[in-house]
């Protein structure tokens, strides 16, 4: 079992402060494998948050805070 290095509540709100903004997404696939792109981090639930990729990509993405606090994936803000 992977160990969060941060709490979860705290991922929470660091994640509302950010809603709107543009944002690097590095996901890991697994067995060295990463899936990078740009998005929109577009919205904030109670258990997920969603990005709305750049480019080519169709949809939306979604994620849960555990998996951004395990380190699964991981989020930039562009400057």
């Amino acid at each position: 079992m992977i160990k969060a290095s941060r709490d979860i509540g705290s991922v929470k709100r660091e994640i509302e402060k950010s809603k709107g903004e543009s944002v690097f997404v590095k996901v890991n696939l697994g067995r060295n494998k990463y899936e990078v792109y740009t998005g929109v981090l577009n919205d904030v639930y109670p258990s997920l948050f969603t990005i709305l990729p750049d480019g080519d990509y169709k949809g939306k993405t979604v994620f849960s805070y555990a998996e951004l606090a395990c380190g699964n994936v991981k989020l930039k803000l562009k400057k």
